[in-house]
């Protein structure tokens, strides 16, 4: 397999794209709910305040915080909301990424393609869940980079810097894979080439979007990227 030698490094998105978050915190919130038939309703209450507050600090309408303490506010509403509480309870729940499941085909598809590319993890994570997802969820890298570096979020284009200055090329030689249309484009205003992976979550892309290389599964993005 010959690789595009128009490409220096592969940056990944993580969450929903590699790992399965909304289910990952679905069956946290399972666990701890004494009624699970509200579970789906809690987990966009999650999401609904996690993805708020960030875009809060991207506006510059609050001061930055990393992801850790974005969940553990998350995970308080949801009990709260939820009827159960307990430190533990919360807790776990608030800690939920760091025990997120991969999509089937990921962890072959990463190694297969750090045969070939520098691959990097680039996510709205705090840096210790991202260790801690990696090694739970296996997932092999040549880097690790976190928002929490940029004291933003994604899709703030100074975290997507993040990535070229550690490459010390220029974005254009930078692929960016994601599940999320809005990172996507967050990555090509940053002058990202784009590859977009479809999941069974995720933000679909638009007729607008034109991606370099989409897939159904991140097999087929790779197979893209890597001529047989």
């Amino acid at each position: 397999m010959t690789a595009h030698t128009d490409i220096d490094l592969v940056v990944f998105d993580i969450l929903g794209t590699l790992v399965d978050e909304p289910g990952g915190v679905r069956e946290a919130i399972g666990e701890a709910a004494p009624d699970g038939s509200d579970a789906d309703r809690l987990v966009d209450r999650w999401f609904d305040h996690v993805e708020t507050e960030q875009q809060k600090i991207v506006d510059g309408l609050r001061p930055f915080v990393n992801g850790d303490i974005l969940n553990h506010e998350a995970a308080q509403i949801v009990a709260a909301e939820g009827g159960f509480d307990g430190e533990d309870a919360i807790e776990r729940l608030a800690t939920s990424q760091r025990r997120l499941a991969p999509w089937l085909d990921t962890v072959d598809s990463l190694a297969r393609l750090s045969q070939h590319f520098p691959v990097v993890g680039l996510s709205n994570a705090s840096r210790e869940t991202l260790i801690r997802l990696s090694a739970y969820a296996g997932l092999r890298w040549h880097y690790l980079l976190s928002a929490e570096e940029a004291r933003s979020y994604k899709p703030a284009p100074e975290v997507y810097r993040l990535a070229f200055d550690l490459a010390g090329v220029g974005p254009e030689r930078i692929l960016m894979v994601a599940a999320h249309a809005w990172d996507l484009r967050g990555a090509q205003a940053a002058g990202f080439r784009t590859a977009f992976v479809q999941r069974p979550v995720g933000d679909a892309p638009t007729e607008d979007d034109g991606f370099d290389y989409r897939g159904e599964s991140l097999a087929e993005v790779v197979d893209q990227i890597a001529l047989r």
